[in-house]
């Protein structure tokens, strides 16, 4: 099964998901098209992680519908999600100290045939990877010695070497210094652009999602408030209602995009 088969929209409809009794994500509908990047916003506990979570089956079930290219995610067997779909969590974890070579190996995996090794062609993708993630440097060392923002770079590459027609970051720049989060994005700008790689992108920094993202859904308990282009979505009244805090919004004029900042109660309107 190729991924060129599943190459389309990711369609979120009435995506609904509970922990035992409390309801975390309320009805969800967003869409993400191949070559965009979409930027998914909002505080601490509004389910954003939750999302990408129940969308990449670590968490089930849910109801509703959530469809990559018209195929339904549930129904797929796991080899063949992940060559369609890959994540980048905040907070990967290693249960062993694989290599970053290996680590980056491990999205070849759902391309391998049965129990076969890797090809001289994995380990050139792999390799390429990395070096598009800036830690071609690191692909001999073992994955726990390096810092967060290094090991976070190395499970970037990792869902690059999957080549997967959608993509889904939770917070991928968490733990990167700000050279590391610019050559980050810039990496998913052009994934978007020159290879039609769909992205959802969980954010916090709201200058970055303004930078980068095509449209924008602010999320809340569970609800999107408010979706659309990131220059219409990023009002002073949506980010208000969204985040409960008074903000400065604004033009960019060196980039022409929206440039948000956050203002103290001293200097609130």
């Amino acid at each position: 099964m190729s991924s060129a088969e599943f190459a389309g929209e990711l369609e979120l409809r009435n995506l609904q998901f509970s922990y035992g009794d409390r309801e975390v994500l309320a009805g969800v509908d967003l869409t993400v098209r191949s070559g965009e990047i979409v930027g998914l916003l909002g505080p601490n506990g509004s389910g954003k992680s939750t999302l990408v979570k129940v969308v990449s089956r670590i968490l089930k079930p849910y109801t509703g519908s959530a469809t990559l290219g018209g195929k339904e995610l549930h129904n797929l067997p796991q080899r063949d999600l992940a060559r369609i779909l890959a994540v980048v969590p905040q907070e990967p974890e290693f249960g062993f100290s694989f290599t970053a070579l290996e680590v980056v190996l491990m999205g070849r995996h759902p391309h391998l045939a049965g129990l076969a090794f890797e090809s001289e062609n994995d380990i050139a993708l792999a390799k390429a990877a990395l070096k598009r993630c800036g830690a071609l440097e690191f692909e001999n060392r073992p994955v726990l010695e390096l810092s967060a923002g290094e090991r976070q770079r190395v499970v970037a590459a990792r869902a690059l070497a999957q080549q997967p027609d959608c993509l889904l970051l939770d917070e991928p720049s968490s733990f990167m210094d700000i050279r590391h989060q610019v050559e980050l994005y810039d990496l998913v700008r052009s994934l978007a652009d020159d290879e039609g790689t769909g992205v959802l992108a969980v954010l916090h920094d709201l200058n970055i999602a303004a930078e980068y993202c095509d449209r924008i859904y602010l999320l809340k308990e569970g609800n999107i408030l408010a979706s659309g282009p990131t220059s219409e979505v990023f009002t002073y009244a949506n980010l208000k209602a969204t985040f409960d805090t008074d903000v400065y919004v604004d033009v960019n004029t060196l980039t022409g995009r929206m440039l948000v900042v956050p203002l103290s109660r001293k200097r609130k309107p």
